[in-house]
């Protein structure tokens, strides 16, 4: 399973890579103002109903009961089932998308009403998401694929292909000349990205003898078992969904910047969900499922321990360093061309709400897995509901007052009631067991990162002074050392006690 994780968290750390790469290049290019405002928009529109229909309702429902149907019943029965399901969805897609682009107006001035005081900046964000919005057709399509790999342990071609959305979107913008602007680029590759990312998953599939082809929709059993489990998926994706949509709606009745601030927060809080989180998500749910389907119980139940012991450890310093030093942070990585140090100290605030709620973010999917694993997607499905009513109504008392940042702080909230309830009900159904042991590493990581915290917000003020004649980049230098030293300081702490504990065995 450890290898497996590396695997995917492996690809998807050089995705994040390549991410920063390109967020650093939209940052030197779009800035922070009404353009990157416009491309925000623009790019989350197809995310969310692909998080609705496609990654979060995929992956609840679709993977247990794939992995069930090949362990019970064949390759042969898993391949047709595989087949109906990808034609159902192909159909959902195309109708949705020949909806969606001739009233793109009306979803642009519903998702941000503010932009309705700016015409130039609504017809830019209309003219964009009309590009972009082909995006969710081809990578629902990937989704699936990638379920399928994932249900036969082919994680690595799946985690690396968002790679390619960066590289896409950092040839647009070097090739911006050709574009009536560098958001019309942006969001043409966008559009070029999905595409390619649908060959690359198609023929990994084929390959190994999980392509999906198209056949006539018919609901047998199996169609109709998943379809039973992927309705309350739907409705609890769409309720985390729900959530961005309001911070999408209350950003755009904030001064121009509150987008930009948004996004550029949370891709850097996003690395660490990505490479752990999803990493270790990806990989815990067909393990828990194949086992459950298996009647290992147990084993079942230590893949789940491991997974939360490797997902604390490994989240601990990044939740420190966001609230240690995150206009640091963002000001090393983002401040260069029409990113100004305004957009820094905005984004930096942002950065530090969502850290709040980093360790229940992560944790999430790891909770999930005890309900999805035994194909129960309504209890999860209620658990966000009732967590995202609590962030929505948050975000209505906080914005005023706090603006961007607050709805970053009403998001740690929900994340934080969303992964202690279902804990606390899988506890009480008996479907998860804590394995002794694990209180006191969760306790030692947190320790031992607040630590590093500690330090890293002591010391930064002396490495900026340090770099500040280095002749490249003296921030992103100090920020370096800075890292190394409350990286150093973190690993040696809980080694140490994890070591003296004898709680290192959680861990392998």
């Amino acid at each position: 399973m450890f290898r497996k994780i590396l695997s995917v968290g492996g690809f998807t750390l050089l995705s994040r890579l390549s991410g920063f790469a390109r967020d650093v290049v939209l940052a030197a290019v779009l800035g922070a103002g009404a353009m990157m405002d416009a491309f925000s928009v623009a790019l989350r529109l197809p995310n969310h109903f692909r998080a609705i229909f496609g990654e979060g309702a995929v992956n609840q429902a679709y993977i247990p009961a794939y992995a069930r149907i090949r362990q019970q019943a064949g390759e042969a029965a898993a391949g047709l089932f595989a087949n109906r399901v990808f034609s159902l969805n192909l159909i959902v897609q195309l109708v949705l998308l020949g909806l969606a682009l001739p009233f793109m107006p009306e979803i642009v001035r519903l998702l941000a009403p503010g932009f309705a005081n700016d015409p130039q900046r609504f017809d830019l964000a209309v003219a964009l998401s009309r590009i972009t919005f082909p995006y969710l057709l081809f990578i629902t399509l990937v989704t699936l694929l990638s379920a399928n790999l994932n249900a036969v342990d082919r994680f690595a071609i799946a985690a690396a292909a968002p790679i390619l959305l960066n590289l896409c979107l950092i040839g647009a913008l070097a090739t911006a000349f050709l574009f009536p602007d560098a958001a019309h680029a942006a969001a043409w590759g966008v559009a070029l990205a999905g595409l390619l990312e649908w060959l690359l998953l198609a023929v990994a599939a084929r390959r190994a003898g999980v392509a999906a082809a198209l056949t006539r929709p018919r609901l047998d059993a199996d169609v109709k078992s998943f379809l039973k489990a992927f309705g309350p998926a739907v409705i609890g994706s769409a309720g985390v969904q729900i959530a961005l949509f309001a911070d999408t709606i209350i950003a755009s009745l904030l001064p121009a910047g509150a987008y930009a601030a948004l996004y550029y927060a949370e891709r850097l809080y996003q690395l660490p969900i990505g490479v752990i989180a999803i990493g270790v998500g990806t990989v815990l749910l067909p393990t828990m499922s194949r086992l459950l389907a298996a009647g290992d119980v147990a084993g079942s139940d230590r893949a789940q321990n491991r997974a939360v012991a490797l997902t604390v450890v490994a989240a601990a310093p990044f939740a420190a360093a966001f609230l240690a030093i995150p206009e640091l942070i963002v000001s090393a990585l983002f401040e260069r061309g029409r990113f100004d140090a305004a957009a820094s100290r905005a984004a930096g605030q942002v950065l530090f709400a969502y850290a709040v709620g980093l360790p229940a973010i992560v944790l999430i999917r790891t909770q999930v897995a005890s309900f999805q694993a035994r194909g129960d997607t309504m209890t999860p499905m209620l658990v966000s509901l009732f967590a995202i009513a609590a962030n929505v109504g948050l975000k209505l008392l906080l914005w005023r007052d706090l603006g961007a940042a607050g709805l970053a702080l009403a998001t740690a909230a929900g994340a934080w009631i969303n992964v202690g309830a279902l804990f606390a009900l899988a506890l009480r159904r008996g479907l998860t067991r804590p394995e002794h042991g694990l209180p006191a590493l969760i306790a030692i990581a947190a320790v031992a990162a607040g630590l590093a915290g500690v330090a890293a917000k002591a010391v930064a003020p002396a490495f900026q002074n340090a770099a500040a004649g280095a002749p490249f980049e003296p921030k992103l230098v100090a920020l370096a050392g800075v890292g190394l030293a409350a990286l150093a300081i973190y690993g040696l702490v809980a080694a140490a006690a994890l070591r003296a504990g004898g709680l290192l065995r959680l861990l392998r």
